[in-house]
C-alpha cells in the first residue's frame, strides 16, 4: 500500500483557476489575477472538465459563460477558498467578492433596480445588466445566462423560483396643458377623452386596453397616435402634452408630485401588476441576497 492520501488538495490550483475564471469572465482576466500564464489557466479547466465529464464554461465572443453547473460549484467553492486565503495572509482568488447577472424591463431596471444597487455596486458588488422582454429574460435564466430576473410573469413550472417583490400600480395620465378636467372624466368615463390622441406601449394597446377593461368596464376601440415601446418615452411625450397614456406611479412619482402629469382618474382599484424576484437555482447565493435586500429597501416606501 502507498502512503498517498488523496484528499483531494492536489486539486487546488485547479479549482482556484476555475473560481478567477468564473469571477472575472475570461481567461486573460484569471491569469492576470492569479500571475499566471493564460495556457495554465486553459489547462486546469480542462483537466477540471475531464474530472467533471462535462464543459463547465461555454466560450463566446463576450468571454467565458459559466454553466449551471459551474455555478452550483463555484457557489460552494468560492467562501472556502476566501477564507483559506485570508488565513494565509493573501488575497481572495479575485478582488471581486461578489457577481451576478440581473435581467429586466429597461423602464424599471433604470428607474429602480440601478438606484437600489448603487451602494452594493460602490462596495464591490459586480452587475451584468441585460434588459427586454419578460419571457426572453426568463428563457435566458432557464439557460444559465441570467442570474436574476425582475419579471411581470410568474415563470411556470418549479424550475425558476419566484416570489413577489412589488405590485406596481396603474394610473390615467395626461399634461394639465390639455385641460381635460377629471371630474368630467370621472362623469363621462372614455367619451371624455375622444378628442386626445392615445399613447402607447404597443400597437395592440395592452396596457391601455387594460385598464379601459378594468376601470371603465368596456373595450378599448381606438388606434393609439403614437407607439412607443419604453415607458419612459410615453411618459416624456405625456409631460410635452402629445396626449393620454396610462403609465406606472413608480416611473411618474416626480412628475405627479410637481404638476407635470395629472392623474385623469382616481379610484380605489387601480389595475396593479405584480412583478416578481425570479432566481435561477444555483445563482451566486450571496450576492442574489445583497440584490434582493436592495430591491426590497428601493421599493419598501411604495406601499
Amino acid at each position: 500500500m502507498g502512503d498517498q492520501i488523496s484528499d483531494g488538495l492536489d486539486g487546488l490550483p485547479l479549482w482556484r483557476s476555475f473560481l478567477a475564471v468564473h469571477r472575472s469572465g475570461s481567461v486573460s482576466a484569471a491569469a492576470r489575477v492569479l500571475g499566471v500564464a493564460q495556457p495554465t489557466v486553459t489547462a486546469h479547466l480542462q483537466t477540471l472538465e475531464r474530472l467533471e465529464g462535462e464543459a463547465l464554461f461555454v466560450r463566446t465572443a463576450r468571454g467565458m459563460l459559466p454553466t449551471a453547473r459551474a455555478d452550483q460549484l463555484a457557489a460552494r467553492l468560492a467562501e472556502p477558498f476566501d477564507r483559506l486565503a485570508e488565513v494565509l495572509g493573501g488575497e481572495a482568488t479575485s478582488p471581486v467578492e461578489h457577481r451576478i447577472r440581473i435581467g429586466g424591463a429597461a423602464e424599471f431596471t433604470a428607474s429602480v433596480v440601478m438606484p437600489a444597487l448603487a451602494q452594493a455596486i460602490a462596495g464591490g458588488l459586480r452587475v451584468h445588466v441585460t434588459t427586454g422582454l419578460a419571457d426572453d429574460l426568463l428563457d435566458d435564466a432557464r439557460e444559465g445566462r441570467l442570474d436574476l430576473v425582475i419579471s411581470s410573469v410568474r415563470p411556470r413550472g418549479r424550475s425558476l423560483p419566484a416570489v413577489g417583490l412589488i405590485d406596481e400600480e396603474f394610473v390615467l395620465v395626461a399634461s394639465p396643458g390639455l385641460e381635460l378636467d377629471p371630474a368630467e372624466v370621472a362623469e363621462r368615463g372614455p367619451d371624455a377623452l375622444r378628442a386626445y390622441p392615445l399613447l402607447a406601449y404597443a400597437q395592440d394597446v395592452p396596457i391601455l386596453r387594460r385598464y379601459w377593461r378594468h376601470v371603465f368596464d368596456m373595450r378599448l376601440d381606438r388606434e393609439p397616435a403614437l407607439i412607443a415601446p419604453d415607458l419612459r418615452a410615453l411618459a416624456a411625450a405625456a409631460v410635452a402634452g402629445a396626449g393620454v397614456t396610462v403609465l406606472p406611479t413608480y416611473l411618474i412619482r416626480a412628475e405627479l408630485a410637481d404638476g407635470r402629469l395629472r392623474m385623469l382618474v382616481a379610484t380605489d382599484d387601480p389595475p396593479i401588476n405584480t412583478l416578481f424576484l425570479v432566481r435561477r437555482p444555483g445563482a451566486p447565493a450571496e450576492a442574489s441576497r445583497i440584490v434582493e435586500d436592495a430591491l426590497r429597501q428601493g421599493v419598501a416606501g411604495w406601499d
